[in-house]
């Protein structure tokens, strides 16, 4: 699809009929989760996205305490034919877990509801390494299995931190995708070596999130409630200054990196404004600078591939 002179490539979601924007729409930050913003801005960013060839939006219940599903639920009226929705379910505050099938069922029609539509294209179980991996393989994905064959989800997924848990889940039982989370940026690509040959050879489909590392790839920086530590902090504040000094955008370089990934069927980028999907658009007509990729490298290599704890501590993989 070509619009405003950007086109915008699709790529298909594993053995799915689905076919996703290289882009995607991250809508947590419409749950106010990087600060309070504007739902009139949230409205006309959405719009301005599904106008401009971005039809992948993923959210979940626990973005915003479900703000960010029901802002983006109003904001894609008169628009969900033209969108692939992707929610999850399983997580539903900072330490408020569930992967119980009762549970996850019904939050299926919570969600329904919040996004004023009848079917979800993908839903996914939301950070499996909070999880009792057991649970999650014998109760909770058969649980969305089962609301696939109801109609209600057309696919169904896993999603979560670390790559050798959603490796070993996907091993024993059937998913149509993952997605994983600050493990392919300039800080960890951790991602490749564990998940993308085997999504490849078994045909799962593959969805890259958090291009930003959360923040940490940012001039303004991480939040404060990034898990990273002071090392991590500090290399990605020395990385976005070198790249002011070079006039480059540490954010850009960042996400035009992720982009650049062969096999990913979409990249998700945590939008909020018109003036990010403009940003984000932008990025398509961009190429990536070798030299700078090789300096920013450099900086960033006593921290590369550094994982951080998330979840159960048997889940630390």
């Amino acid at each position: 699809m070509v619009i405003g002179g950007t086109t915008m490539e699709y790529r298909k979601l594993g053995r799915t009929d689905l076919d996703l924007s290289l882009i995607g729409f991250g809508t947590s930050a419409l749950g106010n989760v990087f600060g309070n913003m504007d739902p009139g801005e949230a409205t006309r960013s959405v719009h301005l996205a599904v106008d401009s060839g971005i039809n992948f939006f993923d959210s979940s219940p626990y973005y915003g305490i479900t703000l960010a599903e029901t802002r983006l639920g109003e904001a894609l009226a008169g628009r969900r034919e033209r969108v692939i929705l992707a929610t999850k379910c399983g997580r539903y505050g900072f330490d408020e877990f569930d992967f119980s099938a009762k549970r996850v069922i019904a939050s299926m029609d919570e969600s329904l509801q919040r996004l004023r539509t009848d079917y979800i294209d993908l839903f996914q179980v939301h950070d499996v390494e909070f999880g009792d991996v057991q649970q999650i393989i014998h109760e909770t994905l058969p649980a969305l299995r089962q609301l696939q064959q109801q109609g209600k989800a057309r696919y169904i997924g896993i999603t979560g931190y670390p790559p050798k848990l959603l490796r070993r889940i996907a091993k024993a039982t059937p998913v149509d995708s993952i997605l994983t989370y600050c493990h392919y940026n300039l800080l960890n690509t951790e991602m490749d070596p564990v998940l993308t040959a085997f999504t490849r050879e078994v045909g799962i489909g593959l969805i890259n999130a958090s291009g930003l590392c959360m923040g940490l790839l940012t001039e303004h920086g991480p939040p404060a409630w990034h898990p990273a530590p002071q090392a991590i902090r500090d290399a990605g504040r020395k990385a976005a200054e070198f790249c002011r000094a070079q006039g480059a955008d540490i954010s850009e370089v960042a996400l035009r990196f992720c982009l650049d990934h062969p096999f990913v069927s979409s990249t998700l980028i945590g939008i909020a404004t018109v003036g990010e999907v403009e940003k984000s658009l932008k990025l398509l007509q961009s190429s990536t600078d070798s030299e700078l990729l090789g300096q920013l490298k450099a900086i960033l290599a006593p921290v590369f591939n550094y994982d951080w704890p998330s979840g159960r501590p048997e889940n630390q993989e």
